[in-house]
């Protein structure tokens, strides 16, 4: 079947064309993680579940998402951007499929697994695709804008998998996830342009893009900040992770009323977002992060002292302090991402994938062992945030000390 894709001169005609498209891939991540939450109670009923194993269908869905993250660059870098991408969403519609005819508890683990393993094909090669395209501050500014339409996506899916639900049933909640999967592969195959070029393809040789991802994997430099990255976002995976917990059991709240949640951190996200693309160029890399990062800890260390002073803590309080912090996270998210991608220029797809495993890898252990210790308080959930930030914040500090 032959592939009539745009060139690249039409696609990229605007900036805000291109973020809204490589945006809509990523949303494909936010959407499988997110969408299903309200459904928790119904689908631990059903298959007669615990909450620790509920929240395991999490856990089987971003590791092989992570290990992926290994194949998915590397692959982009062989064979393409636009081909992995198509492919990717295809097994992603039919694994959502499988999920929603899911005969068992054990079927429904598998196809999450499946899910993971293709969900992340946009939001890993769509980083490698902004890296083709731009340097400099027009790089940040392009990444910073998929982020502001990016941001959204989090915020309503577990609105709209709430009423889905409620109206449905939990089986239609994966059978909107085909949906999505369907409309972006007929998008993608209309509009995605291919930005790695044919002379500009390394050879698809399993042994040496297993050696150039063991080679990234070992820079020192990249991996603290793969760590630093993967910690800081973990401050807000602790909430978004455990937020059936909080939504329907700390805060007595409706499977219709996860925005009380996901807005706020979303809003912060967002706001960080534009903050940065206004930053960029303006000051430096470094000042940003030291002010993402001075932002993030102020506000999660300001929820665990009125927590610990004020019971109970009203929930706008809560809303509000998660929000900045998720501002502060999200002024440092950028810097980090991209100065990893510098370190390998020649290998951006690679170095994409790597980054995307460390920090998922780090994201599943939290919301897999970490949450579910912490998800019937909401002190040790911020203490678990505030540790994520400090800890970030700290293998930061040690890549300045680095001689390059």
């Amino acid at each position: 079947m032959s592939e009539a894709a745009p060139s690249l001169s039409e696609e990229a005609r605007t900036h805000h064309g291109l973020a809204v498209l490589l945006a809509a891939l990523a949303t494909v991540s936010p959407f499988s993680v997110d969408t299903f939450f309200p459904s928790f109670p119904a689908i631990e009923a059903q298959f007669a579940l615990s909450a620790w194993q509920m929240q395991q269908t999490l856990t089987a869905y971003l590791v092989p998402f992570a290990i992926m993250s290994l194949v998915l660059g590397p692959l982009s870098d062989a064979l393409g951007r636009r081909p992995i991408v198509l492919a990717g969403l295809a097994v992603y519609t039919a694994a959502s499929i499988g999920c929603a005819l899911s005969p068992s508890f054990a079927w429904l683990l598998t196809f999450r697994v499946v899910q993971g393993m293709s969900a992340g094909v946009g939001m890993a090669i769509g980083r490698a695709i902004v890296r083709d395209l731009h340097e400099g501050p027009e790089a940040q500014r392009l990444m910073s804008t998929i982020t502001m339409i990016f941001g959204v996506a989090p915020a309503i899916a577990p609105v709209i998998g709430g009423w889905i639900h409620v109206a449905f049933g939990w089986r239609s909640v994966f059978g909107f996830m085909m949906l999505i999967g369907v409309a972006l592969m007929s998008v993608s195959y209309l509009h995605l342009p291919e930005t790695h070029p044919q002379e500009r393809r390394a050879p698809l040789h399993p042994g040496n893009l297993a050696h150039t991802a063991w080679r990234i994997a070992c820079h020192r430099e990249f991996i603290l900040l793969a760590l630093a990255a993967g910690l800081t976002i973990c401050a807000m995976m602790t909430y978004l992770g455990a937020a059936p917990a909080i939504v329907l059991g700390l805060w007595h709240l409706t499977e219709t009323q996860f925005a009380w949640l996901f807005v706020p951190i979303i809003a912060g996200f967002v706001l960080g977002a534009w903050l940065s693309g206004r930053l960029a160029g303006r000051i430096t890399g470094r000042r940003q992060v030291a002010a993402g990062f001075a932002v993030s800890l102020g506000s999660s260390a300001l929820v665990l002292v009125l927590h610990a002073t004020i019971h109970p803590l009203p929930i706008v309080v809560q809303e509000v302090l998660i929000g900045i912090d998720a501002m502060g996270v999200q002024l440092v998210m950028p810097i980090l991402v991209l100065s990893m991608l510098d370190l390998f220029p020649m290998s951006r797809g690679s170095a994409a994938s790597v980054q995307s495993c460390v920090m998922l890898l780090t994201g599943a252990a939290c919301i897999g062992l970490v949450v579910p210790a912490l998800a019937g308080s909401l002190p040790l959930l911020a203490a678990g945030s505030l540790a994520c930030t400090l800890i970030g914040c700290a293998l930061w500090c040690a890549t300045l000390h680095i001689e390059r």
